[in-house]
């Protein structure tokens, strides 16, 4: 299971947010790069980077952070946040994504989205199905949308993605562990789909439990942030798989 910490860029600085609700803002460090670069000495490969200015305005904003990153290491990075049109998408592959996220952009307009699969492949475009009580959330979380969760990864199964990330808002930001029911529910109703599990990871003995059940990466944010998982640890759990 592949190990990805993850940034969140408001004004150029990382952040978390507690259940996506912006007003609950910690500034962690004024310097997104120097977190990536620690991120990198212990052995971590990949980073989630989260345009969440750009979510809110529905067009990509800090793609000079994603640049800077993606030039100064040699993190694989996918990155999300407002990807609304092939300009944002053009934008965030040339600054040095290796992969996006589309989340909103695959409930609003499907058509683009499915152009998007098909045009850079199922390995580039990952779907991001952030979801409140099993119904799919889009705008930075600030909508709640009628789609149900799972027939919704499935259909879009159908039209090639295999990249899934899976944010339950509920537990996002609260560090009271993941949504391991939903998760085993996705994997057993949608077969060889890779599943990245993110949100309320709190800490390190709840890795390996979602290695075992079949995700193909997790996604860790407040739990590095606030020191309940080290990044010893995680360098030793990359190490050992």
């Amino acid at each position: 299971m592949r190990i990805i910490p993850a940034i969140d860029i408001i004004d150029g600085k990382c952040v978390r947010l507690s259940k996506g609700d912006y007003d609950t803002k910690k500034i962690y460090n004024e310097n997104p790069l120097e977190v990536a670069k620690e991120f990198e000495a212990h052995g971590i490969e990949y980073l989630h980077l989260v345009d969440l200015d750009g979510a809110k305005s529905s067009r990509i904003i800090n793609h000079q952070v994603l640049h800077k990153i993606a030039s100064k290491t040699n993190l694989k990075i996918d990155f999300g946040g407002g990807l609304k049109s092939d300009d944002d998408l053009r934008i965030a592959f040339e600054c040095g994504a290796n992969q996006i996220t589309g989340g909103s952009i695959a409930v609003k307009n499907r058509e683009l989205f499915t152009k998007w699969i098909n045009t850079y492949g199922t390995d580039k475009i990952i779907l991001g199905a952030d979801a409140n009580n099993e119904k799919i959330a889009i705008s930075g979380w600030l909508e709640e949308s009628t789609e149900d969760l799972i027939p919704f990864i499935q259909a879009y199964q159908k039209e090639g993605i295999s990249y899934v990330i899976c944010t339950d808002i509920a537990k996002d930001g609260m560090l009271e562990g993941p949504s391991f029911e939903l998760y085993q529910k996705i994997l057993a109703q949608v077969p060889h789909l890779k599943l990245i599990a993110s949100g309320g990871i709190s800490t390190f003995d709840e890795l390996p439990k979602l290695a075992e059940m079949g995700c193909e990466g997790t996604i860790i944010g407040k739990a590095i942030y606030e020191n309940r998982i080290t990044l010893k640890q995680l360098e030793g759990f990359i190490l050992k798989n």
